[in-house]
């Protein structure tokens, strides 16, 4: 009887023996790499992307980034370290990204992370996302934006701009605040 006992503890320690040599091996075998993803799988990558165009009534842009990434199927390129300037003949426009995305066909462009829109009149715009529709010459967002111009601060959430028509909208609830004498760069 008291044999019973014995053989089914020596069958527990074997089998704890087991199972704990088995764990100790799989943890000390090469881990393997994982796949990289088809949505990462660029057709082309690019550094230092340089795209200019000269528009019907000598208006100029010129797109520069750091990165790109080229994606034939989809139409589109994605960037990091995005600066667009756009040369009117009254004023220029540089907008910066952390990154961006533009559709091919269309020319429409995304901007996303710490976008800032500076003009050579004095007005910068901050968001956290710009886009442009250039069909219809219109730059707009649904997030915050804080506009800077000679002492005044704009707050709102959402903006549009309608370039043909130069009408610009701020959306949601303004808080505008006055300073005499202030300029854009001394903004808090």
């Amino acid at each position: 009887m008291r044999k019973i006992p014995i053989a089914i503890l020596i069958c527990v320690v074997l089998f704890l023996g087991v199972v704990v040599g088995l764990l100790l091996v799989k943890t000390r075998a090469p881990q393997a790499m994982p796949p990289e993803t088809t949505q990462n799988a660029a057709d082309y990558r690019i550094k230092q992307v340089h795209l200019q165009e000269v528009g019907r009534d000598t208006t100029r842009w010129q797109l520069d980034a750091e990165y790109g990434e080229v994606f034939e199927e989809q139409g589109k390129t994605v960037m990091k370290k995005v600066v667009v300037r756009v040369e009117q003949p009254a004023r220029v426009w540089t907008v910066s990204a952390d990154e961006g995305e533009m559709t091919r066909e269309t020319k429409d462009i995304e901007l996303r992370g710490n976008v800032v829109l500076v003009t050579s009149d004095g007005l910068r715009l901050e968001t956290p996302r710009l886009a442009w529709t250039a069909k219809e010459e219109r730059a707009w967002t649904n997030d915050p934006v804080t506009i800077y111009r000679g002492g005044v601060v704009v707050r709102g959430r959402g903006f549009e701009s309608r370039v043909k028509e130069e009408v610009t909208t701020i959306r949601g609830r303004l808080r505008a605040i006055m300073t005499p004498n202030a300029t854009v760069e001394e903004k808090s």
